[in-house]
């Protein structure tokens, strides 16, 4: 159940990621004209922004209420009128020629990090998308797909697909450090997250404890991160977060 306020506030937190999005997308394309719903979050929510306007056009107002910590909000609007795409073969899109390049990371590889296997994203892109390509190739040889589906000036059309999500190149794995991040500020559990990864080799592992969702360090390892890794869930909240990051051999 989502947890609803007196001001009809939608506590977006008590869901997986992936199950927030769908029910955030179904509720805005229920909305009506010039109205608006508020929901709360864990960390910004701006990827689903811009899967908003991927499906429904250029109608969505975005208004944030508070900024940072554990509780992001923000109003959603619907502006005008819109008829949103139907998707048959693919599960998601986003049109990153509504976003700023520098934002085509956070975007795609978020929204990706919530597909299950099987699921299709498309994205659209006025160029075509080679840093995000070259990113999969890297990180994801031989679990995904990346087809292009159309290739023109100011239209580049890619499928991708999500194959597998083990990351595992075999089946051992010695945990080598455990720790607590709650008692910390954002900035230095980042700092030790990333620590904590650098010191260990192929094969080992860390566990850590996080007092919310740590997905966007996920996200951003995901990114960014130039060795391969498996992120497991021990606990998932409300109260407590358990993750075991597991440095692979692929």
């Amino acid at each position: 159940m989502i947890e609803k306020t007196q001001t009809e506030e939608l506590d977006m937190r008590v869901l997986i990621p992936i199950e927030r999005h769908k029910k955030l997308i179904q509720l805005f394309k229920e909305l009506p004209v010039e109205e608006s719903f508020v929901f709360i979050n864990d960390h910004d929510p701006i990827p689903l922004y811009y899967e908003f306007r991927s499906i429904y056009g250029d109608v969505v107002g975005w208004e944030y209420l508070n900024r940072g910590g554990r509780e992001w909000k923000v109003k959603v609007t619907r502006i005008e009128a819109s008829q949103g795409r139907e998707f048959t073969d693919i599960s998601t899109l986003l049109d990153l020629r509504k976003a700023n390049e520098h934002e085509w990371k956070q975007i795609v590889f978020h929204r990706y990090g919530m597909m299950e296997q099987g699921d299709t994203m498309e994205i659209i892109a006025a160029e075509d998308p080679k840093e995000i390509h070259g990113i999969f190739v890297q990180k994801f040889e031989g679990q995904h797909a990346w087809i292009y589906k159309k290739q023109e000036p100011n239209e580049y059309v890619v499928h991708i697909t999500k194959k597998d999500s083990s990351g595992l190149g075999d089946d051992g794995f010695s945990v080598v450090n455990e720790f607590d991040l709650r008692p910390f500020p954002p900035t230095e559990r980042h700092e030790m997250f990333y620590k904590a990864f650098a010191d260990i080799k192929p094969g080992e592992a860390f566990e850590f404890i996080n007092d919310h969702d740590p997905k966007p360090l996920y996200y951003q390892m995901e990114a960014e991160s130039k060795e391969p890794f498996n992120w497991e869930y021990l606990e998932k909240g409300p109260e407590q977060w358990k993750v075991r990051v597991i440095k692979t051999n692929k």
